[in-house]
């Protein structure tokens, strides 16, 4: 059993780290990135600071079956710093953290009470989430196009340059100028559709809301940078 768990939080956190990459590439790059960009991407991304949002999720695997579904929130605040957390359907107190304090790189699997930590630079160099440390180029390191408009809403594609990407390509879909949602297209075949109920541009978040400290009783793996 605590191996079937542990496979099932990897699947998560592994979905979780290319989500949080796809939207802090939303969250972090620079208005003149964003100029350089003519979507709706580039437009939502002018002027952006912070960004929370809360969201259902569904993950259907390659012949399209649901496999899993969850809500959770997502907080952004540039630079550097994000919350993820994610909770499965009907368990609130269920589910994983990940966070980002600008420093360090924080995943807390709360079904197995287990903390993994490793400084920021070094958890994110050689996968897709290294756009979690943002910079002025980081939409460089995605192809982004115009994907149309469809159920009302303006498509834009992204798909990553990077060989080694955990993700195959995502689909972010807005209305106006609010992120709706978000379809990513993982490398097994998986497909994470997330839905926005709230998504609000420069909302307060505070400090400690983007900060971690391991709860007492749950075991730590790795060392964080100081």
């Amino acid at each position: 059993m605590r191996a079937q768990r542990e496979r099932t939080g990897s699947g998560s956190a592994r979905r979780g780290v290319a989500l949080i990459a796809l939207a802090l590439a939303l969250g972090m790059a620079t208005a003149s990135a964003a100029r350089a960009d003519a979507t709706v991407l580039g437009r939502f991304l002018e002027g952006l600071k912070s960004l929370r949002a809360t969201f259902s999720e569904s993950v259907a695997d390659a012949h399209g079956k649901v496999v899993e579904q969850s809500s959770g929130e997502l907080l952004v605040l540039r630079p550097g710093r994000f919350r993820w957390e994610i909770h499965p359907s009907g368990q609130s107190g269920a589910g994983q953290v990940m966070i980002a304090d600008g420093r360090n790189l924080w995943f807390y699997d709360r079904d197995l009470a287990q903390v993994t930590v490793r400084p920021m630079d070094a958890a994110l160099s050689a996968t897709p989430a290294m756009l979690l440390s943002g910079g002025p180029h980081v939409l460089e390191a995605f192809a982004v196009s115009d994907a149309g408009r469809s159920d009302g809403l303006d498509w834009v594609r992204v798909v990553p340059k990077a060989p080694d990407a955990d993700f195959r390509d995502a689909l972010f879909g807005f209305a106006g100028n609010t992120l709706k949602r978000m379809i990513l297209n993982d490398k097994l075949g998986e497909t994470a559709t997330l839905n926005f109920a709230r998504a609000e541009r420069n909302a307060p978040v505070a400090m400690a809301e983007v900060s971690f400290t391991p709860p007492p009783g749950a075991d730590v793996i790795g060392k964080p940078a100081q």
